[in-house]
């Protein structure tokens, strides 16, 4: 009864074994093939259910070839064994006559990964080439054909990267100076309109001496006054604004153009609107004075 026992547990202990391990196989699909012919290598797992495998992906060397496509199949599962297989379609470009290929199986564990390697397949390279025609037909074509441009996204975002930097650092260190540049800019830019509707409107009002002539004239130097000095000139009387400028005169210019709006009298404004237009110089002067010693600071 003894030895019946131990046969009994002989026969049945290989079974046992295979049952909880991985058999891996690796084998390609012909014989042979031509330099750069697309062939098939099929990479097959015979493993128990509870174990997980993993078959390599694009990212692994398949030198010497190179891979074209990975084709994968549903896992079967029969009496607690899973089958995977996937095929591998590559190309070969080594100049040897044989070449090999083996692809792992990784099964991961909880703490590592095992590697199970099939046995390595041979691949005989056929240098024969097929017959070539002794006439060899041409096919014409004038059709321009387009070339993919693929963008290289990790320079271009360096670029970008490196482009911020500069112009963060630029406006740190020049950011001020800038600022007090385009002051300066849009203060000549004022003037020169300022000056020129000026000149205008005194023209206007010297040959037709109306209220409304007046009235554009007065609030075209309020205006210009009110920017150039942030004050509310515009809101002010001719003896307050005199007041507020500390300049009598300016008092004096001023009423001397509201005698047409208020008692619709005529009046030399010519002498009133030149010291107008030199008391708004002086100010325009003064201020551009003022940016450029700002620019020289910074």
């Amino acid at each position: 009864m003894a030895k019946k026992l131990f046969f009994i547990v002989i026969v049945f202990l290989p079974d046992l074994i295979f049952a909880q391990g991985v058999n891996v196989e690796g084998y390609f699909m012909a014989d042979s093939a031509k330099l750069g012919e697309r062939i098939g290598y099929v990479l097959k797992a015979t493993y128990p259910r509870d174990k997980q495998l993993i078959f390599p992906d694009s990212s692994f060397n398949y030198e010497p070839f190179v891979l074209l496509e990975k084709k994968t199949y549903v896992s079967s599962t029969i009496d607690s064994v899973t089958t995977d297989s996937t095929v591998y379609f590559v190309s070969n470009f080594a100049l040897d006559s044989t070449v090999y290929l083996t692809l792992p199986v990784f099964e991961l564990s909880r703490y590592d990964s095992v590697t199970h390697y099939p046995l390595e397949a041979a691949l005989a390279v056929n240098w024969q080439l097929d017959s070539i025609p002794e006439q060899l037909a041409f096919q014409e074509n004038n059709v321009y054909q387009p070339i993919p441009k693929n963008w290289n996204w990790i320079l271009m975002g360096l670029i970008l990267v490196l482009l911020l930097i500069a112009l963060v650092g630029g406006y740190l260190l020049f950011g001020k100076r800038i600022k007090k540049y385009l002051s300066e800019r849009n203060e000549k830019r004022r003037w020169k309109v300022f000056e020129k509707r000026w000149h205008s409107a005194v023209e206007t009002l010297i040959n037709d001496q109306t209220i409304d002539a007046a009235d554009e004239l007065l609030g075209l130097w309020k205006g210009y006054m009110e920017t150039i000095t942030k004050l509310p000139v515009r809101e002010w009387t001719s003896s307050e604004v005199g007041e507020k400028l500390a300049d009598i005169r300016i008092f004096s210019s001023l009423r001397s153009i509201e005698m047409i709006i208020y008692a619709g009298t005529k009046s030399e404004v010519k002498e009133s609107s030149d010291y107008l237009l030199a008391k708004a110089k002086e100010n325009y002067q003064e201020k551009l004075k003022n940016i450029k010693h700002d620019r020289a600071v910074v």
